[in-house]
């Protein structure tokens, strides 16, 4: 099963953009997305595939920290 994960986008450098995963920063390609700074996208296999509103990256964190408790 193959899952994206959302970051907060904290910095722009042409088709690249740099997320945080909570600290974790990697650089993902943002393709045919428009994002900004600031921006909550899914990222997949190091490609933005969807902007999504703030309150639903958060609630999708809390359940990916809670699920990382678990093991």
């Amino acid at each position: 099963m193959c899952v994206a994960a959302p970051g907060k986008v904290i910095e722009i450098n042409g088709s690249t953009a740099v997320i945080d995963f909570g600290g974790n920063k990697i650089n993902a390609n943002k393709g045919i997305v428009d994002v900004k700074i600031g921006d909550y996208a899914l990222v997949h296999a190091g490609l933005i595939i969807q902007v999504i509103p703030e309150d639903e990256a958060k609630n999708m964190i809390d359940i990916f920290n809670e699920l990382g408790e678990l093991s």
